[in-house]
């Protein structure tokens, strides 16, 4: 049940010594390292929300405007593969699809090689949205690592990019949500 009294949240170190007060086996200097990468996710998650939201998109949509960006131009996708790099069933795929045409950020068509075939784009106002919000997370990257030097961001992201593959192997299938949760 989470804490609805209005107090702030513990610091790590208080989590970690009342963890450690109910769990005597526990490794300090883990529980430090995957608490604050969960904080840094929850709170970075909030950020990027927000500058989504001012842009008159949801963290969904962008990561569908930016599957659709990363797969290169002309920016297309089929909707079953769109769901599954997001991790989505294909119903909560055709579900977000629905809401972003109308939205005018994607287009739907049917290909014309196989018409039975469906085939999302990216529009002018989809690419500008999903471009701001590049500008805007930019910006916000910058200054949440202006107090590490070149080579520190350097050794960090190595480190992150460690731990993401340990995870990634040991959970191969966890890179997306598997239900209709959208």
């Amino acid at each position: 049940m989470p804490d609805t009294s209005g107090a702030p949240e513990p610091s790590l170190d208080e989590q970690i010594a009342a963890y450690q007060r109910e769990f005597q086996d526990l490794d300090p200097q883990v529980e430090k390292v995957v608490s604050a990468l969960s904080r840094l996710n929850r709170r970075m998650s909030v950020a990027y929300g927000r500058q989504t939201a001012e842009l008159g998109i949801s963290n969904p949509e962008w990561e569908v405007l930016k599957a659709l960006v990363l797969a290169g131009d002309p920016y297309r996708m089929g909707p079953g593969d769109l769901a599954k790099r997001l991790g989505l069933t294909p119903a909560a795929m055709t579900h977000r699809i629905d809401r972003m045409v109308s939205e005018g950020l994607v287009t739907r068509e049917r290909d014309e090689n196989n018409r039975v075939r469906v085939i999302v784009g990216i529009t002018e106002e989809g690419r500008g949205k999903w471009l701001e919000a590049m500008r805007r997370a930019t910006v916000f990257e910058e200054d949440l690592l202006q107090d590490l030097s070149g080579e520190e961001r350097g050794q960090l992201g190595e480190m992150l990019t460690r731990l993401l593959r340990r995870v990634e192997e040991a959970q191969p299938d966890a890179g997306g949500r598997l239900s209709d949760l959208d």
